[in-house]
């Protein structure tokens, strides 16, 4: 049955790229801003780039915190956060001033450090990504497949469990993790050409 994915627009990110990403994999895929809108999902995408204390301002004044929070959280929605997107879920962020996030995960975001001469920030560019034997965002992508990243600030879990990839940039980082219906990744799927086809596709299949 082709899966109703709702793109979250709180204006923090050009939303067509992540939109014909997941046409291209056979979902019903649109944007929206309105909270009642996400109510009519199989799937919701919360996408991303910028300051988190924008994102977080923006989501609220939409009331798409609220929204998020009753469908994914309270009705349990299959969720995939995106860059940004991922980040958000945190309790906190040290990104430009200390504020809040979602608190869905318990972990808070912090600057990238770069740790030698071949690292640097902001992380732009292809790198892999070494996910945990087993998971389903990851199913039928090779081991330490290459992903598109754009960041400067990362998440750190207090709760391993939560971590389901790792990528070794800037003495390694968390780059994608799941909790229960929470899926997210900081990098960006719908630029990471097959490998990020395949995984919205798994997303879609959870």
């Amino acid at each position: 049955m082709e899966q109703r994915v709702a793109i979250v627009d709180y204006g923090m990110c050009n939303l067509d790229s992540v939109r014909r990403a997941f046409e291209e994999v056979g979902a019903r895929a649109y944007v929206t801003d309105e909270p009642a809108e996400l109510g009519r999902a199989d799937r919701i995408v919360l996408p991303g780039v910028g300051a988190f204390p924008n994102a977080m301002r923006n989501l609220r004044e939409r009331g798409l915190d609220d929204a998020l929070a009753k469908y994914v959280i309270d009705e349990a929605v299959p969720f995939l956060g995106v860059c940004l997107g991922m980040q958000l879920l945190a309790q906190v962020s040290h990104e430009v001033a200390t504020s809040d996030g979602l608190g869905w995960l318990d972990a808070e975001v912090v600057r990238l450090q770069a740790t030698a001469g071949d690292t640097r920030v902001p992380h732009i560019g292809w790198n892999e990504v070494d996910a945990l034997p087993g998971s389903p965002l990851f199913a039928g992508i090779p081991p330490r497949a290459d992903f598109y990243f754009v960041h400067s600030f990362h998440m750190v879990c207090r709760d391993a469990a939560d971590v389901c990839a790792t990528t070794p940039y800037c003495g390694g980082f968390t780059s994608a993790v799941a909790s229960r219906n929470v899926f997210a990744v900081q990098f960006h799927p719908e630029k990471s050409q097959r490998h990020g086809l395949t995984l919205l596709r798994n997303f879609l299949e959870l």
